[in-house]
Formats: C-alpha cells, structure tokens, sequence
C-alpha cells in the first residue's frame, strides 16, 4: 500500500501594516478684518476715517482730504485752498473724459445753471482724470465760466468715492462746505448730478441774504451794547 502523507497547509502569508499618514496642519483662523469705525466728534457730528467715503452729513479732515489736484491752468491746488476761496462751499462733478457727449452734456448744464448753483456762495469746479491741455480745450470749445479740475492721479476723485475699478472716472457730484461738513456725495447721469446741486441751493439762503444778515449783525449789537448803557 501506497502511504499517503497529509500536506502541510502554506503559512499565512503576513500582510504589511498600512502606514497611516500624519493629519495635515490646520491653518491657523486669520483674524477678521475689523470694519472702520467713526470717531465721534459730538452727539450730533461724527467724522469719518479716511478709508471710508464720505456720505452727507459727514465732517471730512480739510487739511488732508484728496491731496493735491491741478486746474486745468497746470496750477497746483487742494480742496482745503478751493474752499478758502469759496464764500459758501464747494461742489465738484465728476465727468469721465472732457470733450466726450455725455460729459459735454453734463459741462454745458452746469454751464447754463451756473448763476442759480453759485446763488447760495457755492463754488463750481469740474473733476476729471484728463490732462490740463484736454480740460482746457475742453472749457474753451464749451464756454465754460469755471475751471477744470485736473487728478490724473484719481486721488480727490478716490476720496470722494467715484473712482471707477481698476481706473476711470464714475459720472457723479460731491460738494462739502467751508468747515467741512458733506452737502453731497451720488453718481448720477449729466441732468441728475445738476439736479442734485440744484436741491442743495434751494434749500440754503441766497448769498445776498447772507451779505445782509452779516451786516446787519454789527447794528444790533450796537443797539445791545446802548440799552445795556
């Protein structure tokens, strides 16, 4: 008889271990960016940081606000010298190149309204990035009877927050009067931003009105001092 021998069963073969693989490092959370927050000058006035654009009724920083701009005369000035030669404020449209229809619409309006929008001691000035030579072309084909402002450098025109993304100029008005405090500031299509002014104007006192009660002052307080006598 054949002897027959049982087979060893193969040993198990091992299975190697899976490597687990190190977590990767969690970023850390980054802070959230803190929103502006406004600097209260009294119950009834607050002023704005820098980085936020002024809205009406603000009080913006006259000695630095915009830096400095060109008229279209290459003389170099700020709005902290525009206003004091104002007898009221200041109003500046923004346009985004002189001699193109619908700037020209927009000029030639505030052209035909000036004496109305400067009733009130107002100061006109147009704001744009051109070049003196193009703003003056500009106001000398038109007729213009105020200057030009020159900021190729859009830094007034991006104080006022109506500067176009990555560059450019977006159609609108802003004006402010002497102590600062915002009157105005909208984008708006040529007939909207004279009609904007025009709101400003016939809800302020007339010049002449303001020429009188100042002199009127010095006689009443004439009057004070003798009945006190």
């Amino acid at each position: 008889m054949v002897e027959l021998r049982k087979r060893k069963a193969p040993a198990n073969p091992s299975v190697p271990e899976k490597k687990t693989k190190a977590p990767k490092p969690q970023p850390k959370p980054q802070p959230k960016p803190q929103p502006d927050v406004d600097v209260e000058v009294d119950a009834d006035v607050k002023v704005k940081e820098s980085s936020k654009v002024p809205e009406a009724g603000d009080i913006i920083d006259i000695d630095t606000f915009g830096g400095e701009v060109q008229t279209n005369d290459a003389e170099t000035t700020s709005l902290k010298k525009l206003l004091e030669e104002s007898k009221a404020g200041v109003v500046f449209f923004t346009y985004p190149k002189a001699s193109t229809p619908g700037c020209t619409k927009q000029a030639c309006l505030f052209r035909d309204n000036h004496t109305h929008l400067t009733s009130s001691g107002l100061s006109i000035y147009g704001l744009s990035g051109d070049s003196p030579k193009a703003n003056t072309t500009f106001k000398t084909r038109q007729n213009l009877p105020y200057p030009l402002l020159c900021d190729p450098k859009a830094t007034l025109i991006a104080a006022i927050g109506l500067k176009k993304s990555p560059k450019g100029t977006i159609r609108g008005v802003f004006a402010v009067d002497k102590k600062g405090k915002v009157l105005l500031r909208e984008s708006g299509g040529p007939d909207a931003t004279v009609d904007a002014v025009q709101k400003i104007v016939a809800n302020a006192p007339k010049l002449e009105e303001k020429e009188a009660e100042s002199e009127a002052k010095p006689e009443e307080e004439k009057d004070e001092e003798a009945g006190a006598e």
